[in-house]
């Protein structure tokens, strides 16, 4: 009876009222706003994947850039680049291809 009471007080309909207008009926409701947190956090992962992408770029640039050994190497594994006095075969590794060689 005291449950029926306190709903019949203008200040508590009111409350209910907007209580229910907030969290479903308006434009930023409750599951838009989940929904936009749960963005967030998939665009600050993808922020730091990059970042680590980023600073292992610019190691391998470097690396580039000061070590001439690693510079023909890059050469030789991206651009299959090759001297003039030598072939170059390319031999694909399968990745589900079991390792039939000795154990090392």
């Amino acid at each position: 009876m005291q449950f029926i009471k306190a709903f019949q007080n203008k200040y508590v309909i009111t409350l209910a009222a907007f209580i229910v207008l907030m969290l479903f009926i308006d434009h930023n409701d409750i599951f838009l706003q989940m929904d936009r947190r749960r963005q967030l956090d998939d665009l600050l992962a993808s922020k730091a994947y990059y970042e680590k992408q980023i600073e292992q770029t610019k190691k391998n640039l470097s690396e580039l850039q000061n070590n001439p050994a690693a510079l023909e190497k890059f050469a030789r594994e991206k651009y299959l680049l090759k001297k003039d006095n030598e072939d170059v075969f390319v031999v694909p590794v399968l990745k589900n291809q079991k390792n039939t060689g000795a154990k090392q």
